[in-house]
C-alpha cells in the first residue's frame, strides 16, 4: 500500500505522517485482508479489544467481531460490489461481556493488493463525537446570532462541562495592557476568579499565565508541587483546585488572544483523549468568538464614531439624543443640546494644513472630554463642529457649562511650534421649549451658535432670548463675585467694601432677653445696586466660589463679635450660616477652631447653620465634621426646618442642638389656622428631642404671642429688629434692644 501517501505533499514524511495519525486516531482501526486475518490495526484497537497490539496481527478478526451472523465472505464480496456493510457489531473482550461497537467500512485497492478498514467506535464514543458536534453548531449559532462574547463564552463552558461534567473550564482574555481578564467560569469559586482577574501575563502565574506567555499548551498534574503556581497555590489548593490544563487562545496573525484551560479537582498524570478533543474544539470556537466580536466592535467603531477623535458621530448621537428625548417625555426632565463650532478653524487648515488642523481638532477633543460626566454624549458632527447632549441639565447650569468650555478652550497651545489659543462658539437649545425632537434642537442650537458667532465669536448664546438674558446675567454674576472675592480679600475696598455683614437680632421670647446675633452676608454692585443673597449665594455654590465666601463671611463674624466684646457690648454669642458644599472639604473644624481661638471667642457661643440638604448627604466627610464641630461645643442649627427632607431619625443621628422654623410657617401664622398645627408640630419635635427652636420671619405681635403660647424660646424677625451693620447694633442695643437685654450705657460704644 506504499501510494497510500500519494496525495500527500511530497515534501512531507509521507509514511511517518500516516502512522502517527493512525496511532492517534480515536477511534479503533483495523485492516482485513480477504480471508478475515488481520493485517493492522492501530492503538485505538488494542485498547478496545483488550488485547496487546502484536498478539492481534494475524489473527481472524471474524473469531474477535460478530457481524450479527452474517458471513465474513459475504461481508468481503458484498464491499467490491457495493452493497452496505454490517453497521454494528460485538467485540470480544477478555473476561468482559462483548461490547456493541459502531462499525464503519473502506475498500482499500492498492494494484493487486486489497484490504479492508473497519473503523470501529463504542456507543459512548459515538455518543461523546455528537455532544461535540453538537457543541460546535450551538457556538456557531450563538455567535451568527450576535450574542454577546461573554454570553458566547458562558455558554460554551457550561456545554462542555456537561459534556465532561469531572472538568470546571475558564475562558480568559488578553487585554491591551498585558493582563489577563475572566472572560468566562461560570463554575470555578467567585473568590479564585476575582483574584487572578487583572494579574499580569507572565510565566509564573499559574497555568493560564504561563499558557499566554509562552504560546504553548501548559499542563500542571499537581499545582500542589508546581512551582508555576508559587504566588498562587494556596489560593487554588484553597478553592479544591488540584490540576490544570491550559491552551493558548491564537488568532489567525499567530498572536495570543487569551487561554482555554480545564481544571481538576484531583491530580492527574495524563489528559484523557475526549478531553483532548474537546479542547481542540474549543479553542477553535473561542477563536472564532473572539474575532468575530472584535470584528462587530470595529464595524460598530466605523459606523457610530468619529474616525478622528474617537467620538461618537452623528449617528450614534441622534439615536442617543432620541432616547434621551424619550425618556425626558415621561419624567419632564430637561435635556440640553450645545453646539460649538472652533472660531476660525478654516484659517487654520488653510495657512497651516490639514495635518495641523487635525491635531487642534483632537486637542479640543481632549479637552472637552474632560469637561463632561457619565451620561452626557459629546459627539463630533464632522469638521469644526462639536455636539454635546446633556440629559437632566436645565438652561442655567448649561450656562455655567460653557463658560467653562469657553475658559478651558482657550488654555494655549504649541502645535507645529506654533502657539494656538482655540475659541469657540457655542449655541444652546433646551428642550421642550425649543423643541421636542433631535432634528428641531439641533437646528435651533445650530441657529444660536451662529448668532454668537455674528455677536463677536468666543460666547455662548441660547436660543430664546429669555434665555440668553438670563445666562449673560449669570456668567457677568460670577464674574463679578470672582472679582468682588478677588479684592475683598485683597484689601482692595476703594473706600467701599464690596461685601459688608449685617447682624440680626435672635431673641429669647420668655423670659425676654438677646440670644444672639445672626451674621447676614450683603453685597452692593457698582451697577447692579444690592444683589440679594438668594441670588447670589447659590451661584457661588455652583461655580466653586462658595468655601472662599463662607471663609470670609465666618472669619469676619467672629472677629466682629471679639471687637464687640472688647468694647464691652452684650452680644452672648454669633450664629453664620454655612454651606453644605463647605463641609465637604473635611478642613471646617480646624478653621473654626483656629478662628474662635485667634479672637478669643468660647466655641459655645458659636452656632452654625446647616441645612437639610447636609442632614441627606452620604458623604462621610461631612458627618465627621459634624461630630469634630460639636465635640468642639460648637452648637448646629437646621435652618428652614420643614422645607426639606429632614426625619426624626436624621435628627437623633446627628449632634444638632436647634431647630429653625422657616419663615414661610411663620408668615401666616396669625391668619391662616393651617399653619398652627405644623409650627405647633415642629416646636413639640423640638421638646421632645431637647432642641433650641428658633422661628424666623416675626413680624407681627399676633405672631409673637401665638409662638409664646405654643412654648417656642428663641424669635427672629422685623419686629424685633432688621438686619443693620455693625456699628448699628451698638445703637439698637442702646435703644429700641434695650428691653432685650440689661447693659450699661457707658458700655454701649460703637464699633
Amino acid at each position: 500500500m506504499e501510494s497510500a501517501g500519494a496525495a500527500l505533499d511530497d515534501r512531507l514524511p509521507s509514511d511517518r505522517l500516516l502512522r502517527v495519525t493512525a496511532a492517534q486516531w480515536s477511534a479503533a482501526l483495523v485492516w482485513v485482508s480477504a480471508d478475515g486475518t488481520i493485517a493492522g490495526a492501530n492503538p485505538g484497537f488494542s485498547r478496545m479489544a483488550g488485547r496487546p497490539l502484536d498478539t492481534l496481527i494475524g489473527r481472524s478478526l471474524p473469531a474477535l467481531l460478530d457481524l450479527g451472523g452474517c458471513d465474513w465472505r459475504a461481508v468481503w464480496d458484498g464491499m467490491r460490489e457495493d452493497c452496505a456493510p454490517p453497521g454494528n457489531g460485538a467485540l470480544c473482550v477478555p473476561r468482559c461481556d462483548p461490547v456493541p461497537v459502531d462499525l464503519h467500512w473502506q475498500l482499500l485497492t492498492d494494484g493487486d493488493e486489497t484490504l479492508l478498514l473497519c473503523e470501529m467506535r463504542g456507543f459512548e464514543e459515538r455518543e461523546r463525537a455528537e455532544a461535540v458536534a453538537r457543541l460546535q453548531q450551538n457556538v456557531l449559532e450563538l455567535v451568527a446570532g450576535g450574542r454577546s462574547l461573554r454570553l458566547v463564552l458562558d455558554f460554551l463552558c457550561r456545554q462542555v462541562e456537561a459534556c465532561a461534567p469531572e472538568v470546571t473550564c475558564s475562558v480568559m482574555l488578553r487585554d491591551d495592557d498585558g493582563r489577563m481578564r475572566v472572560a468566562a467560569a461560570p463554575s470555578l469559586p467567585s473568590a479564585y476568579t476575582a483574584a487572578i482577574d487583572g494579574l499580569p501575563i507572565e510565566p509564573n502565574v499559574g497555568c493560564c499565565g504561563s499558557a499566554m506567555s509562552a504560546g504553548e499548551a501548559v499542563m500542571s498534574t499537581d499545582i500542589a508541587s508546581d512551582p508555576r503556581w508559587a504566588k498562587r497555590r494556596q489560593l487554588a489548593l484553597a478553592q479544591g483546585l488540584a490540576a490544570c490544563w491550559s491552551n493558548p487562545i491564537k488568532g489567525r496573525d499567530a498572536r495570543v488572544l487569551g487561554s482555554f484551560a480545564f481544571y481538576y479537582r484531583e491530580s492527574r498524570t495524563a489528559v484523557a483523549p475526549f478531553h483532548r478533543r474537546l479542547v481542540d474544539a474549543c479553542v477553535h470556537l473561542c477563536v472564532l468568538a473572539i474575532e468575530h466580536d472584535r470584528a462587530r466592535a470595529e464595524i460598530n467603531r466605523l459606523a457610530y464614531f468619529d474616525m478622528l477623535t474617537g467620538l461618537p458621530n452623528r449617528q450614534l448621537l441622534a439615536d442617543r439624543a432620541t432616547a434621551a428625548l424619550a425618556l425626558a417625555g415621561r419624567t419632564r426632565q430637561p435635556v440640553t443640546l450645545m453646539f460649538l463650532d472652533i472660531d476660525r478653524f478654516k484659517t487654520v487648515n488653510d495657512s497651516l494644513g490639514h495635518a495641523v488642523g487635525d491635531e487642534l481638532l483632537l486637542e479640543v477633543a481632549g479637552r472637552l472630554r474632560r469637561l463632561f460626566i457619565e451620561g452626557d454624549t459629546l459627539a463630533r458632527l464632522g469638521g469644526d463642529e462639536f455636539v454635546a447632549l446633556l440629559p437632566g441639565c436645565d438652561a442655567a447650569h448649561a450656562a455655567l457649562l460653557a463658560e467653562r468650555v469657553l475658559a478651558t478652550l482657550a488654555v494655549p497651545l504649541t502645535v507645529a511650534e506654533l502657539t494656538l489659543t482655540p475659541t469657540a462658539s457655542i449655541g444652546i437649545a433646551v428642550h421642550p421649549d425649543d423643541g421636542m425632537d433631535f432634528d428641531t434642537l439641533l437646528r435651533q442650537a445650530d441657529a444660536a451658535m451662529y448668532r454668537a458667532k455674528q455677536a463677536g465669536r468666543n460666547r455662548c448664546h441660547f436660543f430664546r432670548r429669555d434665555m440668553n438674558e438670563q445666562a449673560v446675567r449669570r456668567l457677568e454674576m460670577e464674574a463679578a463675585l470672582r472679582e468682588a472675592l478677588d479684592r475683598q480679600e485683597a484689601g482692595i475696598t476703594d473706600g467701599i467694601s464690596p461685601f459688608e455683614l449685617h447682624y440680626q437680632p435672635q431673641v429669647r421670647l420668655k423670659p425676654h432677653g438677646l440670644h444672639r446675633v445672626e451674621a447676614l452676608i450683603r453685597w452692593t454692585h457698582p451697577r447692579w445696586g444690592a444683589v440679594s443673597p438668594m441670588e447670589f449665594v447659590p451661584l457661588a455654590e455652583e461655580c466653586g466660589l462658595i468655601d472662599r465666601l463662607d471663609s470670609w463671611v465666618l472669619e469676619s463674624a467672629v472677629a466682629q463679635l471679639g471687637r464687640w466684646r472688647a468694647a464691652g457690648l452684650p452680644v452672648p454669642g454669633l450664629a453664620v450660616n454655612i454651606s453644605a458644599v463647605r463641609f465637604a472639604r473635611g478642613d471646617l473644624p480646624d478653621q473654626v477652631a483656629g478662628i474662635l481661638a485667634a479672637n478669643g471667642i468660647p466655641a459655645q457661643d458659636l452656632t452654625l447653620e446647616i441645612t437639610e440638604r447636609l442632614m441627606m448627604t452620604e458623604e462621610i466627610g461631612a458627618h465627621d465634621a459634624l461630630d469634630a464641630l460639636h465635640a468642639q461645643g460648637v452648637t448646629l442649627s437646621i435652618d428652614d426646618f420643614g422645607t426639606g427632607y429632614s426625619s426624626l431619625s436624621y435628627l437623633k443621628r446627628f449632634p444638632v442642638g436647634e431647630l429653625k422654623i422657616d419663615r414661610s410657617f411663620v408668615k401666616e401664622l396669625d391668619i391662616d389656622a393651617a399653619n398652627r398645627p405644623l409650627v405647633r408640630a415642629i416646636i413639640q419635635i423640638g421638646e421632645a428631642l431637647g432642641l433650641t427652636v428658633v422661628a424666623e420671619g416675626v413680624e407681627r405681635e399676633a405672631q409673637q404671642r401665638m409662638l409664646e403660647a405654643e412654648g417656642c424660646a428663641i424669635g427672629q424677625g422685623y419686629l424685633f429688629a432688621r438686619p443693620m451693620p455693625a456699628a448699628a447694633l451698638a445703637d439698637w442695643l442702646a435703644g429700641a434692644g434695650r428691653q432685650w437685654v440689661e447693659c450699661p450705657d457707658e458700655a454701649l460704644a460703637g464699633d
